[in-house]
């Protein structure tokens, strides 16, 4: 997927910069985000979310079909499981 335009796709995907989803899609600075979010997640999101979810021990996680922000959303969510889990 290529963002068009003036747009810096790197700060585009950043998800440190838009950790929440809902809060990027309202971002001022991408009127397009919308949209884009609710396309389909990208193959580097699918494999992400799949070893994630493998390595959360949480298959049902992961989903061929998600949307960016529903992936971005879990991605982020089994990144928090597991750092917690690598704390004890």
């Amino acid at each position: 997927m290529q963002v068009q335009g003036k747009y810096d796709a790197k700060a585009f995907l950043d998800a440190k910069t838009f950790p929440d989803a809902k809060a990027f899609a309202n971002a001022k600075a991408f009127p397009d985000a919308k949209a884009f979010l609710m396309e389909q997640m990208t193959r580097a999101q699918g494999l992400r979310l799949k070893r994630l979810s493998e390595e959360a021990y949480q298959p049902a996680q992961y989903d061929r079909d998600l949307s960016f922000a529903e992936a971005a959303r879990r991605i982020q969510i089994l990144e928090a499981e597991i750092e917690l889990a690598n704390s004890f």
